[in-house]
């Protein structure tokens, strides 16, 4: 007898409804319930009933998107830009988030899932070059954002050197100097604020300018909470400053708030950047200036490659770097 949705949901201890939901990447799932609902799933062997043409197949109709927090606006909107470029191939997304925990993204990976997506895009924070070998799976798959390390699966990638290096270039030509940097990692030496951090000092470094260290402020959680403690953090320290890069939009959103409170003038007194181009940098007041990745392309090229290796595409795996674009915008041009 065929395993139903209902026996599923029973095995769980949960409704039809939130198996639906979880099948169906709806995000606003309680982490527990989700990964009982999957694990009730893998152990009854659940298959679900998409179309004849896809039983027929083989195939789910499905693929997976695996990110770190939804609750990260470039998160979100990267997820909403994934989920449009696979529609244009009739596919569904199931979303889980990972919290960029290495233990986490490990067992997103351990996971059998050959039944429940055709393809997933992946993008893990918390791995290192060690654990490259858990990346060789059955299942298709694509990595998207950080090149944490050289992978054995394709990759569409954040340009975040050339990226990050356009925004300090970009306040050092308006004549700023003292650039601080809130969202640091200290000790980390992959991921994300590594290689922005990095950046950042190269830039100066080629200008001729020291890298004042003392200007790097750490934020575990890029949010607009850690983005404004750090702020308050920097101010308290007495050091001087005219600029403001934050290794992400959502930091430095964080930081124009506290900004503004103190009565500090942006960007007549210190000048702020970001980096994602998330939706509520335009809004702002002042409004950001930041780096978008290019996450449109990120979304529909990482969709379009996975889309060919779930066809039996067996060529060279591919690492595709998207293209920034630098906005410049009023928190470092001003009102014109």
């Amino acid at each position: 007898m065929a395993v139903t949705m209902r026996d599923v949901a029973r095995k769980a201890g949960v409704s039809p409804k939130t198996v639906s939901n979880v099948m169906n990447g709806y995000p606003y799932i309680r982490e527990e319930t989700r990964t009982k609902v999957l694990a009730a799933i893998d152990a009854l062997g659940y298959r679900m009933n998409l179309s004849a043409r896809n039983l027929k197949s083989g195939r789910t109709g499905v693929i997976g998107l695996a990110v770190p927090e939804l609750s990260l606006p470039y998160f979100g909107e990267l997820a909403d830009q994934v989920i449009m470029a696979a529609d244009e191939h009739g596919l569904t997304v199931m979303i889980e988030q990972t919290g960029a925990d290495r233990d986490r993204e490990l067992t997103v990976l351990a996971r059998p899932r050959g039944h429940l997506v055709d393809g997933l895009l992946y993008s893990p924070l918390g791995l290192g070059q060690e654990d490259i070998d858990h990346l060789k799976a059955n299942t298709p798959m694509v990595l998207l954002g950080e090149r944490i390390f050289h992978s054995p699966v394709d990759h569409v990638m954040i340009d975040n050197v050339a990226g990050t290096k356009a925004a300090v270039e970009h306040l050092l030509a308006l004549g700023r100097r003292r650039i601080a940097v809130l969202g640091v990692h200290p000790g980390e030496k992959v991921g994300t604020a590594a290689i922005r951090y990095g950046a950042y000092a190269e830039a100066l470094t080629a200008h001729g300018l020291p890298v004042p260290e003392e200007l790097a402020f750490p934020a575990g959680r890029w949010h607009r909470s850690t983005g404004a403690e750090a702020t308050e953090r920097l101010l308290a320290s007495g050091l001087k400053f005219d600029a403001l890069l934050g290794l992400n939009d959502t930091l430095a959103l964080g930081a124009l708030r506290v900004l503004a409170q103190r009565g500090i003038r942006v960007p007549d007194d210190v000048a702020v950047a970001g980096f994602d181009n998330i939706d509520e940098a335009s809004y702002s007041t002042p409004s950001l200036t930041t780096v978008d990745p290019g996450r449109t392309e990120i979304a529909k090229k990482a969709v379009d490659l996975l889309v060919r290796r779930m066809a039996g595409d067996d060529s060279d795996h591919e690492e595709i770097a998207a293209r920034y674009e630098l906005h410049a915008r009023e928190s470092t041009l001003g009102v014109h």
